[in-house]
């Protein structure tokens, strides 16, 4: 108590004494000082993504403390199933193509006609003619001349132009079993360029995969001839039945559409990289062929095979779809949430997780456009492919919707830093924007969603900094004014000491301070 009471005492001599100079140097140096500390700090944020001094205090002090870290590194890559899910070692921007791109001609040209803006990027359609030299072309050490007049017309990038290629491929045709498969690719690009209708558009490619039958007829009787170019037409076979499939879903032949994709799937099962299930999901669905949906997911919603967003929000939506139509913000608050609500809730957790963007899509909270034909993974491209073809069926699951809106953005309180830390998944990749803003128009606003948010101890120091910058120029060309303000803003920060003393000073006798002071 006494010491207090010095400390005061002493103190208050102190301040008397002060001239408005000493004001001026300490806010200067201040200034100074904590200036020093913002740049350092911004620094680090900008070069390592996180505050300098929250690493420190988190990965030093803690521990010194007794604190423990919430989770370990183990539960950041775990599935819901509670299994260690590896981190995976590809790049975080791998561009995948779009399992359910739309036709150039009869969709993505439509929209150009009406609006007069461009759906696809230049780099988008580029990344489309690399695929379709690589897929349909293969090794260029065994090019052929039809092969070499395909690969021209891909690379075009006037449609006009590859039209043009690909007639001229029909018109120099010969009788050799290796070209009529090329004139089958000349066939594919008319169908994906030229044909302004679905229908047209499927008609074509019959005509396509007409051609590709003659090879399959012929290549018993020319086997050594066809044998190197064999797996090309697998290829393009492929590609065609996909499209006829797609066709027929548009169409509104739902059922020939889902038979054609699964014979198309159990035919070719070594080419899941192509994502077909991801094309009968959507099928499916529209048929409300549920436990057909069911069916599939169990199959491709494993956690050794990648996610995707088609994957994560399909699930959710079975799961909220079994509760979605009694729940009740306002009942589960009162009564908790019953078992079925917490796995739809933890379901919508986990497919925000993954990719963010979906939900204000569905929501309508943000407007739709036309789908790139490639997508990034947990991307806006991804989000808008995505909602674009799924929006209607969660409108059709009564109060999925509505569960969606209640819940989506708890995910961001159990993952409150997502560019650095995960929960179900890896943490989200911060170099989704840049790869998005390719592959996206120019029209349509990017989501960035997450945002990275400056850490505390950066805005506290550019805070501190300006505050004392400001002191420290009002004192120099005020120095009596601010000193006087100085005086009186200790003055009542030492009133509660003062008057404690005071009190003191009426209890105790005055030899008693007065020995107090010459001691």
């Amino acid at each position: 108590m006494f010491g207090v009471l010095a400390v005061y005492w002493y103190s208050s001599v102190f301040l008397n004494t002060l001239t408005p100079k000493f004001y001026v140097a300490l806010t200067g140096t201040s200034s100074l000082i904590s200036g020093l500390i913002l740049i350092f700090e911004w620094w680090y944020f900008r070069k390592y993504g996180t505050s300098f001094i929250e690493q420190v205090s988190v990965s030093h002090l803690r521990p010194l403390l007794g604190g423990v870290e919430s989770s370990s590194t183990t539960g950041l890559f775990s599935s819901v199933n509670g299994e260690a899910e590896p981190r995976p070692s590809v790049s975080e921007c791998k561009v995948w193509r779009n399992p359910l791109n739309l036709f150039r001609g009869a969709e993505y040209n439509r929209y150009t006609w009406v609006t007069g803006k461009e759906p696809l990027t230049y780099y988008d359609m580029n990344l489309s003619a690399q695929d379709h030299q690589t897929f349909f072309t293969g090794d260029t050490q065994q090019l052929r001349p039809e092969d070499a007049v395909m690969q021209k017309a891909w690379r075009e990038r006037n449609p006009q132009a590859r039209i043009r290629a690909a007639y001229q491929l029909k018109s120099i045709q010969r009788l050799f079993t290796c070209f009529v498969s090329r004139c089958a690719a000349a066939y594919v690009l008319l169908a994906e360029e030229e044909a302004t209708t679905i229908t047209e558009a499927e008609r074509l490619f019959k005509k396509a995969l007409k051609n590709i039958h003659w090879i399959q007829c012929l290549v018993l009787l020319i086997f050594v001839l066809c044998q190197s170019t064999a797996g090309k037409d697998i290829n393009l076979l492929v590609y065609i039945k996909r499209r006829l499939a797609m066709c027929a879903r548009k169409l509104g032949r739902i059922k020939e559409a889902v038979k054609m994709m699964r014979e198309l799937m159990k035919e070719f099962p070594l080419l899941g990289m192509l994502n077909i299930h991801e094309n009968l999901l959507e099928a499916l669905l529209e048929l409300q062929a549920y436990a057909d949906v069911q069916a599939v997911l169990s199959k491709y919603d494993d956690i050794s095979l990648p996610k995707s967003a088609t994957i994560c929000y399909t699930s959710a939506l079975l799961k909220a779809r079994a509760v979605s139509d009694k729940f009740s913000p306002e009942a589960a608050s009162r009564r908790g949430l019953s078992t079925a609500e917490m796995n739809a809730v933890e379901a919508i957790h986990r497919a925000v997780e993954f990719n963010p963007h979906v939900p204000k899509y569905l929501l309508e909270m943000k407007s739709l456009i036309l789908p790139p034909e490639h997508i990034l993974k947990r991307g806006d491209s991804e989000a808008v492919a995505y909602a674009f073809f799924h929006l209607q069926h969660w409108k059709r699951a009564e109060g999925a919707l509505n569960l969606l809106h209640c819940t989506w953005e708890g995910t961001f309180r159990i993952i409150p830093y997502p560019l650095e830390k995960g929960h179900l998944f890896y943490p989200y990749p911060g170099c989704t924007e840049t790869a998005d803003r390719e592959l996206l128009p120019s029209f349509h606003e990017v989501s960035v969603y997450p945002k990275k948010e400056l850490p505390f101890f950066i805005l506290f120091t550019a805070g501190l900094c300006s505050f004392t910058a400001m002191l420290a120029m009002l004192t120099h060309q005020f120095p009596e004014l601010m000193g006087i303000f100085a005086k009186a803003f200790f003055s009542t920060l030492f009133a509660p000491l003062g008057f404690f003393a005071d009190k003191m000073e009426s209890f105790m006798p005055s030899s008693f301070w007065h020995q107090l002071t010459r001691i």
